[in-house]
C-alpha cells in the first residue's frame, strides 16, 4: 500500500464501551481491552492505520482520562496528537476538535479527513486498506463527504442504514453510490426490510471529507459546533495543549451521524464487502469466535451439562460452571460477574448506569 499525500486519520477513541461492562471500567475502557487476542482495540486499529498513514498524520481523540495510558500504548505516535476532551460529547464534537488540531499543524490549508472508530474488528485488512485509499481519493476529487457502507448481514436495529442509489463513475476499483437516504438505529421492522431489499448498507462510522467540508457541514446544520471548532483552532495555534474545558461545557451531546449524515443531501457511500464488525456488546463475540458443539461461544474455563446457546467469558484460572442454562451471557472478572439474557445485552449499559448512581456500587464502574 502507498502512503497517503497529506490525508490526516482521526480515531475516535473517547467511547467507555459500557455494554462490555464488567471488563470494561471508567478505568480500562473498551478500546483498551484486549478482547480478542494478543493486542487492544485501539493497537489492532492503529496497526491498520499505519499502513497508508503517516504516523505524524494520525491523531487519537480520547478522554482526558485515557490520555496517559493510550500515550503508552501508542509511544510511536506524537505525543501532542493524541488529545484529551475534557468531558465526552459524542463523536460530532470529537470531530471537531480533531479537524481543529488538524488545522492548526497541517502544511495543507484543506486536507482530506478520515474519522474511524478505535474498536472495529476488521479481518480483510487488504480489502479494508483498498476501500480507505479509494474514498480518501474520491472525498479529495469530489469535495464531498465519503463514508463507508458495509453489507448487512442481520436486521440489526443498532446500526444506521444507508440507501444506495445510482453508481458513481471512478477510476478507482471500489464502487461508489449516490445516497439516497440515512437512516440511524431504526425499528425492527424498517431494519428487516433494509437487510431484505439489498439496497441498504451498514453505515460502517467510518468518513472522509475535506476539512473545509466538514467546517462547511456543521454550518449549515450544527452552527454551535461550527463556533466551537473555530474557537478550538485558534487556542491550538496558540498552544499544543490548550485547555478546551471552557468550550465543552457549552456543548450538547451529538453523533456525527445525527449531525451531520441524516441530513447532508450529496453524500457518496462505497460499497465495501470486506469482513467488519463493531464489536457494540458481548453478543459481538459470536462473530469472532466459533462455537462449540452446543453453539456456546466461550472464552477462558468453563464446563457445563445441558448449556447452549450461551456466551461465557472468563479466564484460565477461574472455572465458569453451568448447568441447564440457555441464551445467556455470562462474564466474570476479579471483582464483579455479569448474568443477563443473551437478548437483553444492550441493556448492560443501563445497568452500569444504575451501579454508578447506587453509592455503595458506583466503585465497580
Amino acid at each position: 500500500m502507498q502512503k497517503t499525500n497529506g490525508a490526516y486519520a482521526i480515531v475516535m477513541a473517547g467511547g467507555r464501551g459500557e455494554r462490555f461492562w464488567p471488563q470494561s471500567r471508567l478505568s480500562n475502557p473498551k478500546q483498551l481491552l484486549r478482547l480478542l487476542g494478543n493486542l487492544t482495540l485501539i493497537e489492532q486499529t492503529l496497526e491498520r492505520l499505519t499502513s497508508i498513514f503517516d504516523r505524524e498524520h494520525i491523531i487519537v481523540v480520547t478522554n482526558t482520562n485515557y490520555v496517559a495510558p493510550i500515550r503508552s500504548l501508542l509511544s510511536y505516535l506524537p505525543q501532542c496528537s493524541i488529545i484529551g476532551e475534557p468531558v465526552g460529547r459524542d463523536t460530532a464534537p470529537c470531530a471537531a476538535v480533531a479537524a481543529a488540531y488538524v488545522k492548526s499543524i497541517s502544511p495543507d490549508p484543506d486536507p482530506v479527513l478520515c474519522f474511524l472508530p478505535a474498536d472495529h474488528i476488521i479481518e480483510d485488512v487488504e480489502p479494508f486498506l483498498e476501500v480507505v485509499e479509494d474514498s480518501l481519493s474520491v472525498a479529495s476529487s469530489s469535495g464531498r463527504i465519503v463514508m463507508i457502507g458495509v453489507k448487512p448481514t442481520a436486521p440489526l436495529t443498532g446500526y444506521g442504514y444507508i440507501r444506495l442509489g445510482e453508481k458513481i463513475e471512478t477510476s478507482t476499483p471500489t464502487v461508489f453510490c449516490h445516497s439516497l437516504g440515512f437512516q440511524e438505529k431504526p425499528s425492527l421492522a424498517i431494519a428487516e426490510a433494509c437487510v431484505a431489499d439489498g439496497q441498504h448498507k451498514w453505515n460502517s462510522g467510518i468518513f472522509f471529507m475535506k476539512r473545509s467540508a466538514l467546517e462547511k457541514a456543521f454550518s449549515d446544520f450544527v452552527p454551535d459546533i461550527a463556533g466551537f471548532m473555530q474557537t478550538a483552532s485558534a487556542r491550538f495555534s496558540a498552544s499544543d495543549a490548550p485547555d478546551l474545558t471552557d468550550l465543552y461545557e457549552t456543548l450538547h451531546p451529538i453523533s456525527l451521524d445525527y449531525a451531520i449524515m441524516e441530513k447532508v443531501s450529496n453524500l457518496i457511500v462505497a460499497d465495501a464487502d470486506f469482513s467488519w464488525d463493531d464489536v457494540g456488546s458481548w453478543t459481538s463475540m459470536r462473530n469472532q469466535i466459533l462455537p462449540d458443539d452446543n453453539n456456546n461461544v466461550v472464552q477462558g474455563l468453563h464446563a457445563g451439562i445441558d448449556t447452549n446457546d450461551c456466551i461465557i467469558v472468563g479466564n484460565s484460572n477461574h472455572l465458569i460452571a453451568t448447568v441447564d442454562v440457555k441464551d445467556l451471557v455470562i462474564v466474570e472478572t476479579e471483582d464483579a460477574t455479569l448474568v443477563c439474557s443473551a437478548r437483553s445485552a444492550q441493556r448492560v449499559k443501563m445497568l452500569v448506569h444504575r451501579l454508578a448512581s447506587e453509592p455503595e456500587l458506583a466503585k465497580f464502574v
